[in-house]
């Protein structure tokens, strides 16, 4: 049994994770500033338990129109970029209009509050 826990406690595998978040529909209304949400993410991303220790980690790049893409080369997760977003998104006061949501496995999309119902909802009071 000892030997198969000394495998185990080896050098773990280096894994390449890729993140896009896109902001392209926010962007494009001119409301979400893509620039500043890139320089608050390269400020903010932890590595090791320290901010602006990204190094040769984690890449952080603006792709596309609204889009920026996140390589990373250890155990960043998906969740931690979504509440890094939302707290952006809060600092700018945005958060009452944009909701972040994953439309797929890590591509996590900004997109508007749907507030079609507004009629409906000034007629129940």
């Amino acid at each position: 049994m000892a030997p198969q826990t000394a495998k185990k406690s080896g050098k773990a595998q280096k894994q390449t994770k890729k993140f896009i978040i896109n902001a392209s529909q926010p962007a494009g209304d001119k409301i979400f500033d893509v620039a500043a949400f890139e320089k608050f993410l390269q400020e903010r991303i932890k590595v090791e338990g320290r901010t602006g220790n990204l190094g040769d980690n984690v890449q952080i790049r603006q792709v596309g129109d609204g889009k920026i893409e996140i390589v990373a080369h250890n155990d960043l997760s998906g969740r931690y970029l979504k509440y890094l977003t939302k707290k952006f998104l809060k600092k700018q006061q945005l958060r009452d209009w944009l909701r972040v949501v994953s439309t797929s496995r890590g591509v996590y999309e900004l997109k508007f509050f749907n507030v079609v119902n507004d009629d409906a909802d000034e007629d129940d009071e």
